[in-house]
């Protein structure tokens, strides 16, 4: 630990937590001696400036915290539920650490490891849960640094589209028990989310009209979801719970989280293997286009707010630039007709007309 005069000003030089410090005091000596006095016994305790703070603040201590002022508050309670299971995942491998101990080191641990039971996607939307956790540490002045930073998200592969044939559609919905066929046929013939059905209510749907009302969507925004007559039948069937307001719950009347269990049990009984439920959302926008629904018309039923999102199941309709092509001929007076020429030895060439 030092003094020393730079520029007409005294600083201090002194090593806290293996870290060089330097502060810059003023013109006096005496004034800089004293603060330098007073970092030393700081550093000794453990008291000075963030290092109380790093010490103190466990992950779990943190984690409490963040779900009550800011996951809860700031988002819609599916993404705060979710929240919840990706701070449970995070926990086995932070769990009992200080924050100070969360190092990009022993994140990329955690990523390599989770990497072995999840997707690429999911692994980096728990990153990003982490990242945002250390952000609202260091504004909230609970910690200084967020170690997130440094470490590299998966490449992650999007363009996966797995979705059912005609005949799989019917095996599936023969496979299903009764409480799981609704929810099932809804996502195959409307392509809501899986939160998006399960958060469903009776006061948001129209019989009359043949309109469900979505409030609470993955981006925010209100949207309607038109019934056709099999969802709109298959609704009706639904039994309403005396005391609760979800389309779809348990005995208790508390609305479904998750249909996994009963969903991979379907499934494995007709057959059909690496399927997942949201991939009854792209069944729904596949067998769309395969039957040659535009894609402006496919964003709008899917509620995505670019079209570049829907543009991959364009490949789903090899037929529609030919389609596309083909209105010129019904706008033109000459078409390609061919005209028959002999040679006078009796052989003919068909020749085409230029537009």
């Amino acid at each position: 630990m030092s003094i020393y005069l730079k520029k007409g000003k005294y600083f201090i030089d002194y090593i806290c937590e293996g870290r060089r410090k330097r502060e810059s005091i003023g013109p006096s000596r005496k004034q800089a001696e004293l603060v330098l006095k007073k970092r030393k016994i700081e550093v000794a305790e453990g008291k000075y400036l963030d290092v109380k703070k790093k010490n103190t603040t466990t992950f779990d201590d943190f984690a409490r915290t963040y779900r009550e002022l800011h996951s809860k508050v700031n988002h819609r309670p599916s993404v705060a539920r979710r929240n919840a299971i990706i701070l449970k995942n995070l926990s086995t491998m932070f769990s009992g650490k200080y924050l100070s101990e969360i190092t990009p080191q022993l994140i990329e641990r955690y990523k390599s490891t989770r990497i072995k039971d999840v997707s690429p996607a999911t692994v980096n939307r728990e990153l990003a849960c982490l990242k945002c956790m250390f952000n609202k540490a260091i504004a909230w002045n609970e910690y200084d640094d967020n170690p997130v930073r440094k470490v590299k998200l998966l490449k992650e592969n999007n363009k996966r589209i797995r979705y059912l044939e005609k005949e799989e559609i019917k095996n599936l919905l023969d496979a299903c028990i009764p409480h799981l066929k609704p929810i099932v046929t809804v996502a195959l013939y409307t392509g809501m989310r899986r939160s998006e059905i399960f958060g469903l209510k009776w006061q948001n749907i129209d019989f009359k009209n043949d309109v469900i009302y979505l409030l609470d969507t993955k981006n925010g925004e209100r949207r309607e979801v038109m019934m056709n007559e099999t969802v709109k039948m298959t609704l009706v069937a639904v039994p309403k719970h005396p005391e609760s307001a979800h389309v779809f719950c348990r005995a208790n009347g508390q609305p479904y989280t998750d249909v996994k269990k009963s969903f991979h049990t379907s499934l494995k009984k007709c057959g059909i293997i690496s399927f997942r439920f949201h991939d009854l959302r792209h069944t729904f926008a596949s067998q769309l286009v395969m039957n040659g629904v535009d894609l402006k018309t496919v964003q709008e039923l899917l509620g995505h707010k670019s079209i570049e999102m829907t543009m991959r199941y364009a490949h789903l309709s090899p037929t529609h630039k030919k389609r596309a092509v083909n209105l010129l001929d019904r706008q033109t007076d000459t078409l390609m007709t061919p005209e028959v020429i002999s040679d006078g030895s009796g052989n003919f060439d068909i020749l085409a007309n230029t537009l």
